[in-house]
């Protein structure tokens, strides 16, 4: 079963010793449409809403608390509230998130490579260094490692349930998740 969830932040349990924790806010959400185990799910993602959206609330006729449409593994046979008690029993979540996007970064922080010695006048500094070969095959290789684009990638991760907290939709998941505070993501019941 899939949910759609904020990031809150991180933490930690008060036990001795104490566990690092993420806690992850389960948003609201109306079951549309059923097909075969997946369904047409409607969310508040925050955003402003705009007109192919309006177009799906009339289809379906929601409020405009819901301003999201998404395709997602349910536990409901019919349309209606999200079912919530596969989480109640669940032990490991599957958490896809969208890590922090770092833009354009030098091979040092996006590969972690050492760059040259700091001293004595060479000029290397920072670089990648040497990237392709002489006569042959006179070219770089693909997958070589140099600047470019870095994070802003899908990322899926398991985590252990800590605790869920029904009453306030919150779930404590041991460990990181990538993303930042704030940012939506997926859970997907495990185990």
């Amino acid at each position: 079963m899939e949910y759609i969830v904020e990031k809150i932040g991180m933490s930690r349990t008060i036990t001795v010793p104490s566990k690092p924790v993420t806690l992850l806010r389960v948003l609201d959400a109306k079951v549309c449409e059923v097909n075969e185990g997946t369904a047409i799910v409607a969310y508040n993602s925050g955003k402003k809403m705009n007109k192919s959206i309006e177009g799906q609330q009339k289809k379906y006729s929601l409020s405009s608390e819901f301003n999201r449409i998404a395709t997602l593994e349910v536990a409901n046979t019919e349309a209606g509230d999200l079912d919530m008690t596969p989480l109640a029993e669940a032990k490991v979540l599957r958490s896809t998130f969208t890590t922090k996007g770092r833009g354009f970064s030098g091979a040092m922080k996006r590969w972690n490579f050492s760059g040259g010695p700091a001293s004595h006048g060479h000029r290397f500094g920072r670089r990648t260094g040497s990237i392709g070969m002489a006569e042959w095959p006179g070219r770089v290789m693909k997958g070589k490692k140099m600047p470019g684009q870095y994070g802003n990638v899908t990322n899926s991760v398991k985590n252990e349930i800590v605790s869920y907290d029904a009453e306030n939709k919150i779930i404590a998941v041991s460990g990181s998740v990538s993303g930042a505070n704030g940012s939506l993501g997926r859970v997907k019941v495990a185990k």
